[in-house]
């Protein structure tokens, strides 16, 4: 249990120490307008206050990743919790503090602009492709998932093909409606739910008879899969997860002053990583290794969201739990749709305040994604962690860019952008899914790769800064 308590207090800690570390090495500007005001349409850019900004963040952001991440991180053993304390802190934090106020700071642009603008033209087409084929991913297993749990809850009285359908219509109507019709009004209750039901699992779990294991870093897997890569894409939104950078300019058009970053975009970071924290705890409290990896595999990670939740809090109490581990993928879901609807228009130059030119981009989406539900969970799971982790890199790259063109302190994402790059690579060159390398060969030769990507950034970095010198056109786009 000390070990658990610990790692909530750093997180706490680490939100106001190194978040306004990082807040005053990136430098807001109070007197600037933020796109909610500069480029208000009614439809995306709506300015709303920062406690609905951040819950909405959160509830974005969130999706089943702090709670079926953690779950199936937790047959590593309290070596997860390393990544999720320290990952969040320094690394998923900082990617969702840097990627939503260079955001703000360019009218509200989505991540393939940004990497056009700070990493050059033709990727901004290779992170078009890559955000948009990770937004289909989260919205289609965000559609599965949620299902699945309601199936439980309704004790299978409902066909989970009504389920998924009832959700599709949900996501389809919050992607073509402005946001603060349906988003903005029903997000506070959802966001009620869902830290009612944490807090119960959390609180139960303190108070019960089960041992929250201490720390080890002994891999646990009871098939004894190698901790490194695999730990750092079975854990993503709970520590690290790239698909924070396609909803952060959701937020960075609804943000009211760019004061409110810190506690918008890093401090639900924080708050995800504690809810991370705690079903990781509970999954390895009430399971042992053995018995989780087949829960896992007999049911998905729902089956044990809804054994945790009733044996520590009763059927009532459980079903609310279960409740909030529900609208954590339907509220991001909803806004993975909503994201790749915008990052289409923007790409396009398609002017989204006419209805039927939503709807242009949407229903072409919900039919992919509709194509996409008839494929197994875990393939689609395998494939999210891949494509997530590598949008995460390519967000830290073109924050490291971004401070380094301004001339600020850039190691705070050059080091975890370093980090998780190779870990990209090792995972592609290593797994079935890409070249089923050895994984020796793979961690050798994953290490040239990060190499030869940082020289080319640099000299990239060293073109960009002298550009900016010659023409004197700041890096940031005017108000």
């Amino acid at each position: 249990m000390i070990t658990f308590l610990l790692s909530i207090a750093l997180l706490v800690v680490a939100y106001f120490t190194y978040g306004k570390f990082v807040e005053k090495v990136f430098g807001v500007n109070e007197e600037r307008k933020t796109p909610a005001y500069a480029n208000s349409d009614g439809i995306d850019y709506v300015p709303m206050n920062k406690h609905k900004n951040a819950l909405i963040q959160l509830l974005n952001i969130a999706g089943t990743g702090p709670i079926f991440g953690p779950i199936m991180g937790a047959l590593f053993g309290p070596v997860a919790f390393l990544w999720i304390v320290f990952g969040a802190i320094f690394a998923g934090a900082v990617h969702d503090y840097l990627t939503g106020m260079i955001s703000i700071r360019n009218k509200g642009a989505h991540i393939p602009e940004l990497a056009g603008k700070f990493l050059g033209k033709f990727s901004r087409h290779i992170v078009n492709a890559f955000a948009l084929l990770l937004l289909l991913l989260v919205g289609t297993v965000f559609v599965t998932t949620p299902a699945s749990l309601l199936a439980i809850v309704l004790k299978g009285k409902v066909a989970i093909s009504l389920l998924i359908l009832f959700i599709f219509a949900y996501y389809f109507l919050s992607t073509i409606l402005p946001i603060d019709k349906i988003i903005g009004r029903l997000y506070p209750y959802f966001g009620a739910v869902l830290l009612i039901g944490t807090i119960g699992v959390g609180g139960a779990l303190l108070f019960s008879d089960y041992t929250i294991p201490e720390m080890t870093i002994s891999n646990m897997h009871p098939d004894n899969i190698p901790i490194i890569p695999i730990l750092f894409f079975t854990i993503t939104c709970g520590a690290l997860s790239g698909f924070h950078a396609t909803q952060s300019p959701i937020i960075s058009r609804t943000t009211q002053k760019e004061s409110q970053g810190r506690y918008v975009f890093y401090g639900m970071m924080i708050a995800e990583a504690i809810i991370a924290m705690i079903w990781a705890a509970a999954a390895m409290s009430l399971l042992d290794g053995q018995t989780l990896s087949e829960f896992i595999a007999t049911g998905t990670p729902s089956s044990v969201v809804n054994e945790v939740s009733i044996t520590l809090l009763g059927a009532i109490g459980g079903t609310i739990a279960i409740l909030g581990a529900i609208v954590l993928p339907i509220t991001s879901g909803d806004t993975a749709f909503r994201a790749a609807r915008s990052i289409i228009a923007d790409y396009l130059k398609i002017d989204q305040q006419k209805l039927m030119r939503r709807l242009m981009i949407a229903i072409p989406l919900f039919a992919i994604s509709a194509l996409l539900t008839q494929i197994d969970f875990n393939i689609l799971w395998r494939y999210f962690s891949w494509a997530n982790q590598a949008t995460a890199a390519i967000a830290l790259w073109i924050g490291t860019m971004y401070l380094f063109i301004k001339g600020k302190n850039y190691f705070i994402s050059l080091i975890p952008a370093l980090f998780i790059s190779y870990m990209v690579f090792v995972y592609i060159l290593n797994q079935k899914i890409g070249f089923n390398l050895d994984l020796t060969i793979s961690f050798i030769i994953g290490f040239v790769l990060t190499g030869i990507l940082a020289v080319l950034f640099f000299v990239k970095a060293k073109n960009n800064k002298i550009a900016e010198v010659e023409t004197d056109v700041d890096v940031d786009s005017a108000a």
